[in-house]
């Protein structure tokens, strides 16, 4: 039987507590559709907030998902890309009431200048945060669910300085908000791969988990195939954390985000000079182009986070979820029965 049920389920009508990571660029449609089918949050990587893209990426997911089935479709944005262009986010809000997203998820800024419209839309409002201090912001926006994201995550992420570790952070998280909005729900981000790593973070106190790199890794994902080779073929090991690839890509984020990607090459020939990088990109950012270009992943990126080392195939979404699933049942089962021997 592959469901396990928690607040978060109760909250959208799932049959797990995994909710899909709204990567930009990856998670599209067919891949938050299948989320959707396989009983977990389907959030659409609104990501930067290209309009035609969302605008194609929700279109398909809504076409691939029953009415009902709705409750369980969102959408989500980086934050401080909405303080430059909401136009996205304003579409989704002002569909119909029956197409409008259910949830939306903002990550990497301040949401309360967005909050009163999405509760206006009847959508729930998740905001993702990487310390204790962010809370309360989120919490004063009227999030019902705070989304605790480890560095270990893929993609952008708290720097090494701002960053905490997922197995300190969401305790810590869960035991503040059992004092002060036990009503708020949370879910647990960065280095959730399977069942134990799912199983791990309702024991640490969440209500669910944001998957992101292993959901990066499936037959509906938009990921480029040689990037998901190259992570297929690499461990935890094989990721950093850095300003690299977001400078090389002329992607200009605010302190203290960075971005974790596969160590390759290029990564390592200019993590340790990144003034000299920032000063003169214009060589490094021709040598990236490139790669991209020729598919080659020793010069272009892969996003994904320190649990690549748990990821050995490529599946269907609702396959990997129902592993997931029956993978965290048989763990938390086990337990139980061990402290009840």
């Amino acid at each position: 039987m592959n469901t396990l049920h928690t607040r978060f389920t109760r909250a959208f009508d799932l049959q797990t507590p995994i909710a899909l990571a709204p990567m930009a660029l990856a998670s599209g449609g067919a891949l938050a559709a299948a989320c959707v089918h396989a009983g977990a949050l389907g959030l659409v990587g609104g990501g930067y907030g290209e309009l035609a893209w969302t605008q194609r990426e929700y279109q398909l997911a809504l076409d691939a998902v029953g009415v009902e089935q709705r409750k369980r479709l969102g959408l989500g944005f980086i934050t401080w890309k909405l303080d430059e262009d909401a136009s996205a986010l304003a579409w989704a809000l002002n569909l119909p009431v029956d197409q409008r997203p259910r949830a939306v998820m903002l990550s990497f800024g301040d949401p309360r200048p967005y909050a009163q419209r999405i509760a206006a839309s009847g959508a729930k409002l998740l905001c993702q945060v990487q310390r204790l201090a962010q809370l309360a912001p989120a919490l004063e926006a009227g999030a019902q669910i705070i989304i605790a994201q480890g560095a270990e995550a893929g993609g952008h992420g708290a720097n090494a300085l701002e960053g905490r570790a997922t197995f300190t952070l969401v305790p810590e998280i869960s035991d503040h908000l059992a004092r002060h909005a036990p009503q708020t729900l949370l879910l647990a981000a960065g280095g959730v791969a399977d069942g134990r790593g799912l199983a791990a973070a309702l024991s640490l106190g969440a209500d669910g988990v944001l998957v992101g790199s292993r959901l990066w890794a499936s037959t509906e994902s938009l990921a480029v195939a040689g990037a998901v080779a190259a992570a297929l073929a690499a461990s935890g090991d094989d990721t950093a954390r850095s300003a690299v690839f977001d400078i090389l890509r002329r992607k200009h984020w605010p302190a203290p985000y960075d971005f974790r990607a596969l160590r390759n090459a290029l990564h390592r020939q200019w993590e340790t000079c990144l003034d000299d990088l920032r000063s003169d990109p214009q060589a490094a950012r021709a040598d990236y182009d490139a790669g991209v270009a020729a598919g080659d992943f020793s010069r272009a990126h892969t996003t994904v986070g320190e649990a690549v080392g748990l990821m050995s195939d490529v599946s269907g979404a609702q396959d990997l979820i129902a592993r997931m699933t029956h993978e965290a049942r048989a763990r938390l089962l086990q337990t139980s029965a061990a402290l009840g021997a």
